[in-house]
């Protein structure tokens, strides 16, 4: 029993950056993350929303693909699962330009192979006023919304986990959380840049009511600090990434928006927050409290 109950568990790690607009540093950043992931057991690895520049979105898709070959080849080089939690891309799933001059918002899972295992566009997109310096946000005047939920596989310790994928304002949309139950996972991933204010208030609080709402476990891998923009103004994110399980309890967290810098002795602008999931003990949890067998309304 102790050898099927140790197939049956996968551990995860959830970035915490503070992304600037140096693709090249910030992919820096996300190697040593990883290297330092695996090195601590991890067999996948979240990334954040804009894991490789905040701001510079046009600029940042037109290098989509050499950027998904870069991380790719981290995943492949490292032996584990990389999600890359988002990147603007010019063109749809199905290679169609984006049209308007627009982009969408995409989010990959990398196998330990290399192979790219699936893409995910973002399907809620942020909007809101919100009472900080940039105070009104409408990532609709940038991105496309995607039109089709993911759940993709990955094996680890010979066994299949199922993954949903959202990305940040995903997360408040539970339906969405109970869509991609339905389809079969059991992780949700919710790599986010959620601004200081909305996530002070809700990040923490959005996790754990998604992990009820589908009974899986959530990665919160998240933007943390402040982002200097390349015309002067600065956006302040909340960080706090954290990893709930399926019953609403944070497992892992980092308690901070900012790094702790003077605690990484090999340049680390990162923090990591890693938790394992217990396949089995997780269904068992399911089955004493069956909700989604008990849910009556279409």
């Amino acid at each position: 029993m102790n050898n099927m109950r140790n197939n049956e568990q996968l551990t995860v790690a959830a970035v915490q950056m503070n992304s600037q607009q140096n693709i090249e540093d910030n992919l820096a950043d996300i190697k040593i993350a990883i290297i330092n992931a695996r090195a601590q057991g991890a067999q996948l690895v979240v990334l954040p929303e804009n894991c490789c520049s905040m701001g510079k979105q046009f600029v940042t898709a037109e290098r989509f693909d050499a950027l998904s070959a870069t991380i790719a080849d981290y995943a492949r080089t490292y032996g584990l699962y990389v999600l890359a939690g988002s990147l603007p891309c010019l063109y749809r799933p199905d290679g169609i330009i984006v049209p308007d001059g627009r982009l969408r918002q995409v989010s990959q899972l990398f196998a330990p192979d290399g192979t790219r295992v699936a893409r995910y566009d973002k399907i809620h997109l942020f909007t809101a006023t919100v009472a900080d310096k940039q105070g009104s946000y409408n990532e609709a005047a940038t991105f496309e919304p995607g039109t089709k939920t993911v759940v993709a596989a990955l094996e680890a310790n010979d066994t299949v986990y199922q993954l949903g994928m959202m990305v940040c304002f995903d997360l408040r949309f539970p339906a969405l959380a109970q869509r991609l139950r339905q389809a079969g996972a059991e992780l949700l991933s919710a790599p986010s840049a959620f601004t200081y204010l909305t996530g002070q208030a809700h990040w923490s609080l959005l996790l754990r009511a998604r992990a009820l709402d589908s009974q899986c476990m959530v990665i919160g891998a998240a933007q943390g600090g402040e982002h200097v923009y390349k015309d002067g103004h600065t956006r302040q994110t909340w960080g706090h990434a954290a990893i709930t399980a399926y019953d609403g309890t944070v497992m892992s967290s980092y308690e901070d928006s900012e790094l702790n810098h003077s605690a990484n002795k090999d340049h680390k602008n990162y923090a990591l927050v890693l938790a394992t999931l217990d396949k089995q003990a997780q269904q068992q949890g399911r089955q004493k409290m069956p909700i989604f067998d008990c849910h009556r309304l279409a």
